[in-house]
């Protein structure tokens, strides 16, 4: 069995094509159950599709996963195919890790994935689609996502894809005394409700284009807002956030308009969701305002290079660890070493070609498709000297495989053993 993640994310593709992705997704980890593909997790976000697989043949489980998306999709083939990029085995595990731990997300360090990944997991147990290795593989990356955070103090700041979009609607809104009205009901509506309380707007109620609404308002002691009563619960709204996660469009020009005729106050509109819940065209509409993900995108924050080289790090190590066997783990030091080496070049060079605030927009694509050009090189010059030292542990020649890295990279592979939280990353329990 091997593992194998398919991923498009902000890093690589654009928004509309991963909202396009994640259609069908509740139902994509049963569909490709079968004799090539025992285990399947999902993890859809606002800003990211993947899929993690355990699989007899890669190769085969990528076009049974394409051919399936595609049926649940109006996406064609070709399309599905060149937007996801595929890791297998150490890079799968490596990827899984560095996304749960805010590496990869679009503000990062946020901690919001962590607990994405954490639904999806649990998502993929009780859907009967979990096999033991990747249960085994989550478990872990959740565990280093809490080491990455308590030792590196990543994310400390609060910054998130949530209060990124709120800080830019400061423009618009008056938190204080505002009235707010949420669109879903996932964990992503569920955080949100406490982030508007905190910001001291009034959260009114709750829309579920689904009409499942009562659970969150009961939770919140909030109202439930119907079909019928969606026109009025804007009518008296000073900010919407929006994040359903649904499969079409929630607020339309014609509705918003319609609720905009018999008020004399702005609306400021919150789209999280990545199948947009507010359509094209309704922030033309006069006295709306419209926050959506590319506008998060373009604003979110960076992080300190120390921040990030330590959370790589910590990374490796929890990566050099899995899976590994007892006479494996003689070389965790050399492999540690060599991944600190290569992605501590890789941030630096990343830190150069990121443009500085207010730079052009098209710089600022341009730069993201270049980290995420090095970041896939990375991996790709990491993946055979990683599989080389698993072979040479296993054969006895660790000690000429460490002596080598010295002589040819002039990396100390004697890495203390205090220099990660290691004992952390190895707790069996979740």
């Amino acid at each position: 069995m091997a593992l194998l993640s398919l991923v498009a994310s902000h890093h690589n593709k654009d928004l509309n094509t991963l909202e396009q992705l994640s259609v069908g997704s509740d139902r994509l980890g049963s569909a490709v159950i079968g004799s090539t593909v025992t285990g399947a997790v999902v993890l859809p976000t606002c800003n990211r599709f993947e899929l993690y697989l355990d699989v007899v043949d890669p190769v085969v489980a990528r076009a049974e996963v394409v051919a399936a998306l595609s049926s649940m999709t109006s996406l064609d083939v070709e399309v599905i195919d060149a937007s996801l990029l595929a890791y297998e085995g150490d890079d799968a595990v490596e990827h899984l890790m560095s996304v749960t731990s805010g590496l990869e997300s679009m503000v990062v360090g946020e901690r919001e994935i962590s607990g994405q990944v954490r639904r999806a997991h649990i998502d993929a147990r009780e859907g009967g689609h979990l096999s033991p290795t990747l249960d085994r593989v989550f478990q872990s990356a959740l565990r280093t996502s809490r080491v990455v955070a308590s030792s590196t103090g990543l994310g400390t700041s609060g910054r998130s894809v949530l209060s990124v979009a709120f800080d830019l609607a400061d423009a618009t809104v008056a938190w204080r005394g505002a009235s707010a009205l949420v669109v879903g009901t996932g964990a992503l509506a569920e955080t949100g409700i406490g982030v508007l309380r905190g910001r001291g707007a009034r959260v009114t109620g709750v829309y579920s284009p689904s009409g499942h609404a009562a659970g969150l308002a009961g939770l919140h002691d909030l109202e439930v807002v119907t079909d019928e009563g969606l026109v009025a619960a804007l009518e008296e709204a000073d900010v919407v956030l929006a994040c359903s996660g649904g499969e079409s469009i929630v607020l339309t020009p014609a509705l918003v308009a319609q609720a905009m005729t018999s008020r004399g106050h702005s609306l400021t509109l919150i789209d999280l969701a990545l199948h947009r819940d507010v359509a094209p065209g309704v922030e033309s509409l006069r006295g709306v305002h419209v926050v959506r993900l590319e506008d998060v995108k373009a604003h979110a924050p960076g992080e300190s290079l120390v921040a990030l080289e330590t959370a790589r790090a910590i990374v490796a190590h929890a990566v050099a660890r899995f899976s590994t066997s007892e006479s494996g783990r003689s070389v965790d030091p050399a492999i540690v070493a060599l991944r600190e080496h290569v992605f501590g070049l890789l941030e630096r060079e990343v830190a150069r070609v990121r443009p500085g605030p207010g730079a052009d927009p098209s710089g600022d694509a341009q730069a993201t498709e270049i980290e995420a050009a090095l970041r896939h090189f990375a991996k790709a010059l990491l993946h055979t000297p990683t599989v080389r030292a698993k072979e040479m542990a296993e054969s006895g020649q660790a000690d000429k495989y460490k002596d080598a890295l010295g002589m040819l990279y002039g990396l100390d592979v004697a890495v203390p053993d205090d220099s990660c939280p290691a004992h952390e990353i190895d707790v069996s329990s979740e």
